[in-house]
């Protein structure tokens, strides 16, 4: 972890490549502008295509409310129940072993949405379309790739920064009116 209440310690991953982590560099610059912006502390976070959890856990380390961590893949499903344990966030988070478009349709209402699915997933107008349903009307959704990903109909992008091969993309959604819901960061 990067910071804040659990900084410093070390997150397990599932063996194999099906998982890659967010490097600390990466993670670190995305949750400091995400603090920039006062949207984690007390935030309900969805972390989706979980991998080890290190995206939600942070969040949760910087004073995120809760945190809900989906994944399909069981060996994830079971590193993340690890992480919480050793991390003592386990009693802030809940972790669902399924697909996250299924699981986007029956969300309640979120404050920050993590994305980092497999950088060759190709359905990312229909995967961002789906996470506006239950994002707030000030929410932010952090899609992380190796190509900048499009505002679908109904969100903008405030931010895109690339690091190395990772490219992080901020999206809020608009406002009924068409205008945007947050400044550009």
């Amino acid at each position: 972890m990067v910071a804040g209440e659990a900084g410093g310690l070390r997150l397990g991953a599932p063996a194999g490549t099906a998982t890659r982590p967010t490097s600390d560099r990466v993670r670190e610059a995305v949750f400091n502008a995400l603090d920039s912006l006062g949207v984690v502390e007390e935030a309900i976070v969805l972390d989706l295509f979980a991998g080890s959890g290190a995206l939600g856990i942070e969040a949760l380390s910087r004073g995120a409310a809760q945190a809900t961590f989906v994944d399909a893949d069981r060996a994830a499903v079971a590193s993340i129940g690890e992480n919480l344990a050793h991390t003592g966030m386990a009693e802030r988070a809940r972790v669902v072993r399924g697909d996250a478009l299924d699981f986007l349709a029956g969300a309640g209402p979120v404050d920050l949405i993590l994305i980092d699915p497999p950088y060759e997933r190709s359905d990312w107008a229909d995967l961002l379309t789906a996470a506006l349903v239950p994002l707030a009307a000030d929410g932010v959704i952090v899609a992380e790739s190796d190509r900048e990903v499009d505002a679908p109909a109904g969100a903008h992008t405030t931010r895109v920064r690339r690091y190395g091969g990772t490219v992080v993309t901020f999206l809020r959604p608009l406002a009924g009116d068409g205008t945007s819901t947050g400044a550009a960061t």
